[in-house]
């Protein structure tokens, strides 16, 4: 039987992973955007990737203390995009790709509360706030689409 912390820690390395790929992705695609409104989706995208520094430190603190792991330093796939309006359909279906990858992820904390007896409520809480704050994106990024 494979123990449920081993579990979450490969499972928050692939979310580790997600993040800190996508930093790299927000920022390279900032560099990429020009022309008369640039200037508030560069600042966006930039604010976006500070988002996701937030998240990789969330889960290397989770991986490491709270589950005895090890945190990857590896990256997920970037995208690559060109123009305004692919660079944000690129960035949004990485956001909503993580969210439903985090939400497995909390699904599985919240099931196994019984096996996390003094880590359930931290790993609850912090993986949560990392599904509100990629929601967020979500709709910013709709919003710069002309989505919403």
């Amino acid at each position: 039987m494979v123990n449920i912390k081993q579990e979450l820690a490969t499972m928050l390395n692939q979310a580790l992973e997600l993040e800190q790929a996508a930093r790299i992705q927000y920022l390279a695609h900032a560099e990429l955007i020009n022309g008369v409104n640039a200037e508030p989706i560069i600042e966006r995208l930039q604010e976006i990737a500070s988002d996701e520094q937030k998240h990789e430190e969330k889960f290397r603190n989770l991986i490491a203390n709270y589950l005895g792991g090890e945190p990857s330093m590896s990256l997920a796939e970037t995208h690559k995009a060109k123009g305004i309006e692919e660079i944000l359909k690129v960035n949004l279906k990485g956001e909503k790709e993580a969210i439903d990858f985090y939400k497995q992820i909390y699904k599985k904390v919240v099931n196994s509360k019984d096996s996390l007896q003094y880590e359930a409520e931290t790993l609850e809480h912090e993986i949560r706030h990392v599904i509100m704050d990629e929601e967020e994106h979500v709709v910013e990024l709709s919003i710069l689409l002309g989505l919403i």
